[in-house]
């Protein structure tokens, strides 16, 4: 679940791919081993004096090797023969030749648009994932090529209209700013945002899924949701028990808190805050453990490394530096190190590096002309999208879902909480959904709120990551615990997700319990893969 970092839609703090409460978008899909599909040919349309109908989808071939099509769902299901909007789908079919392959759903976090990358990450997927299931995923609805909420009329629009903002707010002036700044945002999206603002919930993604499992001729939906997707999956899990087939839920959402409300915004009752901070301390750590020819930022010992990143935090606080062209101020640095994959820990550190060595004092150290970091890495499916992407449609799901705080000022309050506990990561996480604030109130009409423990017709394999900056690790027991049929495997490392910080003892019991449906055994933990320097 990308928990809306800045303005710019990307987070250092859990850098790596589309998952929103950060962004794993690159690592993450093309790990999301499968996502599912149909049956070849158009579905037989059916419908039910008791519920909406179930669309008709028809396959053309699109994307080098991919079937699209587009369903037809209520816009309003307390009115299911009312009005109807369109949901965005694309599939890849199984390669083994089976006459009716099982059917695979996948959701890599966000919320946000999912087609593209799915289709630039596909082929990381492991093959025999690719052998077995047909494949897919679909724009959730107000997203991407789905029947979007749009509130400017580009990209460019909205980046020019957020263009002063800081990735995070620092002080009474930008704190001002910020509020000014996403007040007007959200009115803009009122007035120009339409019907789909009233219905843009999880819960409305997990009926429409639900509808795209009946059209593809799958008598129960198998589904592998990553970070906000695990939200997604435990809401279907609970609106629709008897169907729930083999279902993974990799980095979770603590689900009551999630959706409970209250006077602090979700990052900080989910203690994402905390974990951001405990994850940088584990990266100090480590790396002051490391010789610099493994992690540049090393100062020796984890003391002394803990200390050089305190006293660089304090230089950019007074003032910021240029690197490899870009300015860097304390926020900036807060959300560049690429704490969500373990991979880029050592980019992370060379960065860090270059900021210190560019903040000395006098240090006469000429420009850096390039610095590798998470976003530049070179990854599949990190292209710019081609269809609208913005900030509102995430906000349009997010801000409903959590019943965040109504009033600008608790998020102000909430920064010195978070920020007392966890420094500046605590004021990224305070300030992160302030946009929910104005947001236009209509649209918790669909919202699910529990119960959690329906008793489903299959367990649900929960997998969390000890070290987990975005959706700590004790959202993933929560999630275990509160579903009727929850089994948690631990992976004891590091970053957002097991997908993005693979762990190959892990892959196998995922793989098996995908294609067989056997669980580990209860209490298993897996190690992650290599070390982070």
């Amino acid at each position: 679940m990308r928990a809306i970092p800045n303005h710019d839609k990307n987070t250092g703090a859990f850098a790596g791919g589309r998952v929103r409460l950060a962004r794993l978008a690159a690592i993450v899909t093309a790990a999301a081993i499968g996502v599912a599909a149909a049956v070849t040919g158009t579905a037989v349309a059916a419908s039910s004096p008791t519920g909406p109908q179930v669309p008709v989808l028809s396959w053309h071939p699109c994307d080098d090797g991919f079937e699209c099509s587009t369903a037809q769902v209520p816009l309003d299901y307390h009115y299911p023969d009312g009005q109807t909007i369109k949901i965005a789908v694309v599939m890849h079919q199984a390669t083994d030749g089976a006459a009716r392959p099982p059917v695979l759903f996948v959701n890599t976090g966000g919320p946000s648009e999912q087609i593209e990358p799915f289709v630039a990450s596909f082929p990381a997927i492991p093959a025999i994932l690719q052998q077995q299931f047909d494949i897919v995923t679909f724009d959730p609805r107000g997203f991407g090529f789905s029947s979007a909420v749009r509130c400017f009329p580009s990209a460019a629009a909205e980046s020019q209209f957020l263009a002063n903002l800081p990735p995070f707010p620092v002080g009474a002036s930008q704190d001002a700013l910020w509020e000014r700044t996403y007040a007007q945002f959200d009115a803009l999206c009122a007035q120009r945002g339409g019907s789909l603002l009233d219905h843009d919930t999880t819960a409305d993604v997990a009926r429409d899924m639900d509808l795209l499992r009946q059209a593809m001729g799958a008598t129960t939906l198998n589904y592998i949701g990553l970070s906000y997707g695990t939200g997604l999956g435990a809401t279907y899990a609970n609106l629709f028990p008897a169907t729930v087939g083999r279902m993974i839920l990799d980095g979770n959402l603590d689900p009551v808190t999630w959706t409970s409300g209250g006077p602090l915004p979700s990052g900080v009752r989910r203690g994402a805050d905390i974990a951001t901070a405990a994850t940088m301390q584990s990266f100090l750590n480590l790396c002051g453990q490391a010789a610099t020819s493994a992690c540049a930022f090393s100062a020796g010992t984890p003391a002394a490394t803990l200390t050089k990143w305190q006293t660089l935090l304090a230089r950019l606080l007074a003032q910021p530096v240029q690197v490899g062209g870009q300015t860097y101020t304390y926020a900036d640095v807060l959300t560049s190190v690429p704490l969500g994959t373990v991979s880029e820990w050592q980019q992370g550190a060379v960065l860090l590096q270059a900021l210190w060595t560019a903040s000395e004092p006098n240090s006469g150290a000429p420009p850096v002309a390039s610095v590798p970091t998470a976003s530049d890495a070179a990854q599949p499916g990190t292209s710019a999208p081609s269809v609208y992407t913005g900030l509102e449609q995430e906000y349009a799901t997010l801000c409903t879902d959590t019943a965040d705080p109504r009033q600008p000022a608790a998020y102000a309050a909430a920064a010195q909480v978070a920020g007392a506990r966890a420094g500046g990561f605590g004021l990224f996480w305070a300030w992160n959904e302030e946009a929910c604030a104005d947001w236009p109130a209509t649209g918790g009409q669909d919202r699910y709120t529990g119960p959690w423990n329906r008793w489903t017709a299959n367990p649900i394999l929960v997998i969390g990551v000890t070290g987990d900056p975005a959706t700590p690790y004790s959202g993933s027991v929560a999630m275990a615990n509160d579903l009727a049929r929850g089994r948690l495997l631990t992976v004891d490392g590091f970053g957002h997700t097991e997908f993005a910080n693979p762990s190959t003892c892990a892959a196998v019991d995922e793989i098996q319990y995908l294609t067989t449906g056997a669980l580990p055994a209860a209490g298993s933990v897996c190690p992650q893969d290599g070390t982070p320097f």
